[in-house]
């Protein structure tokens, strides 16, 4: 925590602020380690204070030992400016893509004498590149998805709910040490794998539909995310094109992948072989995102971000094809930027369409 701390304290003079104050629950675990529900930090260029109430006193002391534990009793602003004018701070550096307007307010109205300033992402971009740990836990994420899948797969079968599915999935990951799902689980079938974000429905499933299931598990926090694409009895022709077509894109994409080069390229390594198909209308979503405290952290891999990957970052890497009434597929891994390479992380095979014939 301590080398996290001062690093993000060597970012407050180019940011134009002599604190910072924290309420994202992610940036408040990742520079604390507190787990709690309810708490907030400031960072000063000496001090770390963390805010909680009396429920988390106990709980933040044991947590957090390179904290001044401060206990109060609702709205903290009152003990906040207490804690600022006695360091004379009077340039105070907030999270504006987390704080509500009301929040903001509330501060603006009770720091008087204080100047406030948004920061956004200063803990965010420190966050995009994993140290060793954290990779580690990431990587325990990954596997109970993988085996929750290799669990469920024989389960994959026509006349079964959606619902059911993603419930014996979650389940698995569960039972097998999983702290829950990483997000909503996405089985959709037939013309519903279409549908990029189809989270399971009532449906039944079919022979002959193809099924895009996208799920994850959070171990000690840390998310993984996964999508393989199965179908249900023996494929047909179009469906064994746009499999391997998506297949190749998410190879190439792979294949590129390493630390030094820009985000916007790797997916650009997927794209272009889904355009030259005829297919690009067809891939809407970008190649991937950063994954880790958050199921979507920097950087993403989109036509846009300019972000250059560094060693440690964890991304997706996860195109696909939707053709609206026919299905979709689409393939995704967990990978670890490299020098001169990746790791990826998911191990669930995906050289072939999956069939549960």
């Amino acid at each position: 925590m301590k080398e996290r701390i001062e690093k993000l304290r060597e970012r407050f003079a180019g940011a134009g602020v002599e604190a910072l104050y924290i309420t994202n629950p992610e940036n408040r675990f990742y520079l604390s380690g507190f787990t709690g529900t309810a708490g907030s930090l400031l960072l000063s260029l000496n001090n770390n204070y963390l805010f909680t109430d009396f429920r988390y006193a106990e709980q933040a002391a044991q947590e957090c030992p390179d904290y001044q534990v401060i206990v109060t009793s609702g709205e903290c602003s009152e003990v906040l400016r207490e804690y600022l004018t006695g360091e004379g701070i009077t340039l105070l550096g907030l999270e504006g893509d987390y704080l509500t307007y009301n929040q903001f307010q509330i501060l603006k109205e009770r720091l008087d004498g204080v100047e406030l300033k948004t920061v956004d992402g200063m803990v965010e971009e420190l966050r995009a590149r994993k140290d060793k740990g954290e990779i580690a836990l990431i990587e325990e994420a990954v596997r109970l998805a993988d085996e929750a899948f290799q669990e469920v797969l024989p389960h994959i079968r026509p006349g079964v709910c959606e619902r059911e599915v993603a419930l014996q999935l979650e389940y698995s990951m569960r039972r097998m040490g999983a702290e829950g799902a990483a997000f909503k689980t996405i089985v959709a079938s037939g013309y519903r794998a279409a549908l990029p974000h189809g989270v399971a429905s009532s449906r039944i499933m079919a022979p002959g539909d193809l099924v895009i299931l996208d799920f994850g598990a959070v171990y000690s926090g840390y998310h993984s995310d996964m999508t393989r694409t199965v179908v249900l009895g023996k494929p047909d022709k179009k469906q064994e094109e746009i499999y391997q077509l998506v297949l190749a894109a998410q190879v190439s994409a792979i294949e590129f992948l390493r630390a030094g080069v820009k985000a916007q390229d790797v997916d650009a390594a997927a794209r272009s072989i889904i355009e030259q198909a005829g297919y690009g209308n067809q891939f809407g979503h970008s190649t991937g995102h950063g994954v880790g405290l958050s199921i979507h952290e920097k950087p993403r891999l989109s036509v846009k971000d300019q972000t250059v990957l560094e060693e440690g970052m964890v991304v997706t890497i996860e195109p696909g094809v939707y053709l609206p009434g026919w299905g979709g597929v689409r393939i995704e891994d967990t990978v670890v930027v490299q020098n001169g390479g990746c790791r990826v992380l998911t191990r669930t095979p995906k050289e072939e369409l999956l069939s549960t014939a």
